[in-house]
């Protein structure tokens, strides 16, 4: 996911969207554990676009005050 489309997002948006893609990130975790997936690097970008989707909402909260 693009840095540009996240800031499109509302914060409700935002929010909701990070506890989806950690809630994905565990499942994926899980599914690895017991077998290999066929594209570990899948991994990599859900944590990458998590730590994207924080940064962005951690600037918004700190400009709103």
């Amino acid at each position: 996911m693009k840095p540009a489309e996240i800031r499109e997002m509302t914060l409700a948006e935002l929010e909701e969207r990070i506890d989806a893609e950690r809630d994905r990130l565990h499942r994926l975790k899980m599914t690895h554990a017991v077998s290999p997936l066929e594209n570990p690097e899948e991994m990599r970008k859900i944590k990458k676009d998590i730590a994207r989707m924080l940064t962005i909402l951690t600037e918004r909260r700190r400009n709103a005050e």
